[in-house]
């Protein structure tokens, strides 16, 4: 892990945060591998989309909890489009609406996603510690820790293809999701990006950004950690979590 020993340049900063990225951002996980490989059945991809939807709608909770520590008007009127883009406004029915269309497409019933019934417990606390943490850290560390942002085109690009490609299940309207983010997460990482430069001027400072990029890397590689261990191997599906149609038979084969 990066230890921060002297106060880095802006440049030096981003390139920090850059490399975390490059180590430990969750494209590089197994089950996405799979996921964007073909090597799934519709199933394991059904499991993944409902397990997801607990983050995506935690995305705007997230920002206001952020947003309760901004004191600046110009800040805030800044950030709050980030949960625009997520719960809807006018005529965008926004991110939140299009995930729940992408696993109806699935096969999932909507207020069974909605309910969050079936989600494994380890992607529930994963959420919940990510918007904790956001409640309780500083302006600077919050805003940091969004900076996933940084390698998100990267995974939607990914997904698109692969998925298009690979699952004859998957329909390009079922990508609406992944083809918003393309520019929106752009947009909002500059704006990030930028402040976290600007405001990271002590070693402390540089230190705890680094961490919580840390931290958010990690809370979506834990999720899919649990995805892997109940849809894929060994397969150990806790009590009350979704069970896709067929698994018990896949598993006994």
């Amino acid at each position: 892990m990066i230890k921060v020993e002297k106060v880095l340049s802006p440049d030096e900063l981003e390139a920090a945060l850059r490399s975390i990225g490059a180590e430990r951002y969750h494209n590089l996980h197994p089950f996405h591998k799979m996921l964007h490989g073909g090597e799934m059945n519709l199933g394991q991809v059904q499991a993944w989309a409902l397990n997801r939807y607990v983050y995506q709608q935690g995305i705007p909770i997230k920002d206001y909890a952020i947003l309760a520590n901004c004191e600046d008007k110009e800040l805030r009127n800044i950030w709050r489009q980030r949960i625009f883009d997520h719960d809807g406004q006018g005529d965008d029915i926004g991110g939140i609406e299009r995930w729940l269309r992408l696993c109806e497409a699935l096969g999932l019933d909507r207020e069974y996603v909605k309910s969050m019934e079936g989600v494994h417990p380890a992607s529930k606390h994963a959420v919940d510690t990510y918007i904790n943490f956001c409640r309780r850290a500083p302006l600077l560390i919050g805003f940091a820790s969004c900076l996933t942002e940084l390698f998100a085109p990267k995974i939607h690009k990914e997904r698109i293809a692969g998925m298009l490609e690979n699952y004859d299940f998957v329909s390009e309207e079922m990508t609406a999701y992944f083809r918003e983010r393309l520019t929106q997460a752009p947009r909002d990482v500059d704006f990030a990006l930028k402040y976290v430069k600007e405001n990271a001027t002590t070693i402390k400072e540089q230190q705890a950004v680094i961490d919580a990029l840390y931290m958010k890397t990690g809370v979506l590689w834990a999720q899919l950690d649990a995805l892997y261990l109940s849809y894929v191997s060994p397969g150990m599906i806790p009590p009350g979590c979704f069970v896709p149609e067929g698994f018990e038979q896949a598993a006994a084969e």
